[in-house]
């Protein structure tokens, strides 16, 4: 199902953080080019378009785009084709594929061609928002810019660095973030938990940013986000030739940080062969690209993140207890929005804020009603779900003080809510298989989070792994 006439909606709202690019759009539906186009624009980019593969080709020629954003079926020249063709001019250009459930074994197939990542229909703002951070984390994130002043401390309830900031007034936060600072300075491996939204990553960074690594890269990789069959060659890249299709070598993400910080973001997905490897490379110090003859030296400083219970896993067996050991040498907790409804207040001012400055409005804050009505909020998202309401109200309200309307707490519903709840015509009835439940449970989950498999996979309690097998066994049963 085509959801291209409500993009504008959704992508103008994108926020990035990121240096302007220019971007090629190649898609042969006229809408996702005015959607996508519209959104990019918005967020400070130079955009070109083409309504096929053999249009995109040429303005990729003549334009020299920074980035290409493609569909995967288009008529005449196909998005696989366009990447054949783009990476046989010798460009490394990001090169994303638009894609729908039924073509992710084509997108994967096109990744081990040289494309840098995909992205599935329907998508929403925050996809395209997460994936120029992560195309372009390791070049513009790699040059920090302090924010420090000499002599000028930041409230005890903000702490910024490099255009972010971390806001708490929660002392068992503080007592973190004080440890997370005290360690930064040494190479030791360090452990975040915590549940999805608490802001691990921001931590991560927090520590890259306070090391004598900063002026290093910064680079991410989730997890859970790339099938084991991937995973290896971006994390320790791989030599031409090495497999069917990879015509060119790959810089691997343990190379891009060398000198830097790699942050490894929900490690407890990693496959078991893959943990191992992983396991030598922190005693090692040093790489095997796949298919290579030689091993790398690296000097990475490694940090974990995970919102799963690791030791269970230990337990399970579904994590090496000796790479668990090595990884949790600092452990660092970061405790749920809903045991520190202190901080709600404060990061409501922050993203009241935020969001004033970025739509240009002059919100004084919330009624005492709306304040309520946040403090009393479950907040399963923690932190991320509640700057998205923030978001949502500022962009709504019609001042000088939100009100509770604005929140839309009584609309707008966590997806595991609304994903576990039978809709008018989805109860249950005699005859109907546990199968059959199961999957409808499934894509109404996936379709409640606009296709994002991390927040699926977070909202039922199974693992991004679990799945990902379970989405394969349905289109073999589809026929797909």
């Amino acid at each position: 199902m085509r959801h291209e006439s409500h993009l504008i909606e959704f992508l103008i709202m994108m926020r990035t953080a990121i240096e302007p690019k220019n971007v090629l759009v190649v898609d042969d539906e006229e809408e996702m080019r005015i959607a996508l186009k519209e959104a990019l624009s918005r967020a400070g980019h130079k955009v070109f378009t083409a309504g096929n593969g053999e249009e995109g080709l040429k303005a990729f020629e003549e334009k020299s785009p920074e980035i290409i954003i493609s569909d995967m079926r288009m008529p005449r020249m196909n998005g696989l084709d366009l990447l054949r063709a783009i990476r046989e001019r010798k460009s490394e250009a990001p090169f994303v594929l638009i894609t729908a459930y039924g073509a992710v074994d084509d997108a994967v197939e096109a990744m081990k061609e040289g494309a840098s990542d995909y992205i599935l229909k329907p998508f929403s703002a925050d996809t395209l928002d997460e994936l120029f951070r992560r195309l372009f984390n390791g070049a513009d994130e790699a040059r920090p810019v302090s924010l420090k002043k000499p002599g000028v401390e930041p409230s005890p309830a903000k702490k910024k660095f490099q255009g972010r900031v971390i806001v708490s007034v929660n002392d068992r936060l503080q007592q973190t973030l004080d440890i997370a600072r005290r360690v930064a300075p040494s190479r030791s491996t360090v452990l975040v938990h915590g549940e999805s939204g608490t802001g691990k990553e921001l931590v991560a960074r927090f520590i890259h940013e306070n090391s004598d690594r900063s002026d290093g890269p910064f680079v991410a990789v989730n997890c859970a986000a790339l099938p084991e069959s991937l995973l290896e060659s971006e994390l320790f890249g791989h030599e031409k030739g090495s497999f069917t299709g990879a015509i060119a070598r790959k810089t691997g993400k343990f190379e891009l940080a060398d000198g830097g910080t790699l942050l490894l973001d929900e490690v407890t997905e990693m496959d078991p062969q893959l943990q191992a490897k992983l396991l030598r490379v922190l005693q090692e110090n040093e790489i095997d690209r796949v298919g290579g003859a030689h091993p790398v030296p690296i000097n990475v400083r490694v940090i974990a993140t995970t919102n799963r219970d690791i030791k269970q896993a230990v337990t399970e067996g579904k994590f090496r207890e000796d790479l668990y050991f090595r990884l949790n040498v600092i452990p660092l907790y970061l405790p749920p929005l809903r045991e520190r409804t202190g901080d709600i207040a404060a990061l409501v001012g922050h993203f009241v804020e935020k969001f004033n400055a970025l739509m240009g409005k002059a919100l004084e804050g919330l009624d005492d009603e709306a304040m309520q009505a946040l403090e009393r909020h479950s907040w399963r998202g923690n932190v991320r779900e509640l700057e998205n309401v923030m978001e949502r109200a500022v962009l709504l309200s019609s001042g000088p003080l939100i009100k509770v309307a604005d929140l839309m707490l009584d609309i707008v519903k966590s997806p595991d809510v609304s994903a576990a709840t039978p809709a008018a015509g989805d109860e249950l009835a005699p005859g109907v298989t546990v199968a059959q439940m199961e999957k409808k449970l499934i894509m109404k989950t996936l379709e409640s989070v606009q296709g994002n498999r991390t927040r699926a996979a977070e909202s039922l309690g199974v693992s991004i792994r679990t799945l990902r097998n379970k989405l394969n066994e349905y289109r073999m049963d589809n026929g797909l």
